[in-house]
């Protein structure tokens, strides 16, 4: 990231460009506003029948006289939607990458599917949402004053004219709150929860969550390390504010953890550190930011790098800051993590 962009990052951009949990290239997603179309025939594919209301994590109702079929949802919202039964006509946030394939947030959507009104940061086509007739916008809220995701601020006042819209808080909680959130306006949209795989998925998550917890008190002291790559620095996440960070912590993995004086330029998600300062604290597992704006561990040239014991050990997971709301999709990073820790050497 160059220092002339660094320079004035809001605090909501920052988080954006993975500065709220390990910063990474700043606009380096792909798209423009004017994302094109590949057919928007996608309605959601389970529908409650008669009025349809839902009491967000605003506090805010929004009721309709059915149950929305135009959905228009943040890109990470759509795919856990996906994965229980729902789809939607359009996204906006992270869809696809450079080379046209579908970005790690959008799970298991067929991106060509979809219309996506805008691929990064501050964009969102505002005529091509109208143009969805949109019933409904939800997304997710990475602070407490409700702010909605990848909801441009310049536009927003519009965006609300078009639609109601809902907001699913993934601040400052742990990971199985937003989860149940999710699962709870789902299953307003339609979807059938009783199914074998939904009910699979969220007992497959609970014995991970078992499994996590094993691991972690079998192994405490291997400390982990939440990380998050650019040009120019190397990001280190607190387990504060961060859901998935916050919930691995209460099963008792022992994290590194910055004083909240070195986390203040971060908005109290993360430090800053040089690259020549990237061995400041002691870790035996580092586990990196996964999403396409961030340098991903294998690209990594820094010599200080190659050098952490962590790196040198071979252990090196993936992490997701922003993780799907599915508990298909949230099974794989506790085993992950949990696997990580049963195999680990103490190496710091």
């Amino acid at each position: 990231m160059s220092n002339a962009r660094t320079a004035n990052f809001s605090r909501r951009g920052l988080l954006a460009t993975g500065g709220a949990l390990g910063l990474g290239a700043f606009l380096a997603a792909c798209g423009d506003s004017d994302s094109e179309s590949s057919g928007s025939d996608s309605t959601a594919s389970a529908k409650a029948s008669g009025p349809w209301s839902f009491k967000d994590d605003r506090g805010t109702t929004v009721k309709l006289d059915k149950a929305p079929a135009n959905i228009v949802a943040f890109t990470g919202v759509a795919a856990a939607l996906f994965d229980y039964g729902i789809s939607v006509k359009g996204v906006f946030g992270p869809t696809k990458t450079s080379d046209g394939k579908a970005d790690v947030q959008a799970g298991d959507m067929d991106i060509s599917k979809l219309t996506v009104l805008g691929n990064a940061w501050d964009q969102f086509n505002v005529e091509k949402y109208a143009a969805l007739a949109p019933d409904v916008l939800i997304s997710t809220m990475f602070d407490d004053a409700g702010t909605l995701w990848y909801v441009p601020e310049a536009s927003k006042d519009k965006i609300a004219q078009l639609a109601p819209s809902v907001g699913i808080s993934v601040y400052d909680r742990q990971l199985t709150a937003p989860l149940q959130r999710m699962w709870e306006l789902a299953e307003s949209l339609g979807a059938d929860m009783k199914a074998a795989a939904v009910a699979d998925s969220k007992k497959s998550f609970e014995e991970a969550a078992t499994r996590l917890r094993a691991a972690a008190k079998a192994k405490p002291d291997i400390k982990v390390m939440a990380g998050s790559a650019s040009a120019e620095l190397f990001y280190v996440s607190g387990t504060n504010l961060s859901i998935d960070l916050e919930y691995f912590k209460a099963l008792g993995v022992n994290f590194v953890e910055p004083p909240e004086s070195a986390k203040k330029v971060g908005g109290g998600w993360f430090e800053s550190l040089s690259w020549e300062n990237v061995d400041k604290y002691k870790a035996d597992i580092i586990m990196m930011d996964d999403r396409s704006s961030t340098i991903q561990p294998a690209d990594i040239t820094e010599a200080t790098w190659k050098q952490l014991p962590a790196v040198k050990a071979g252990q090196i997971i993936a992490r997701s800051p922003e993780p799907i709301l599915s508990y298909a999709k949230c099974t794989p990073l506790l085993t992950g993590l949990a696997e990580a820790l049963e195999k680990a050497k103490k190496v710091s």
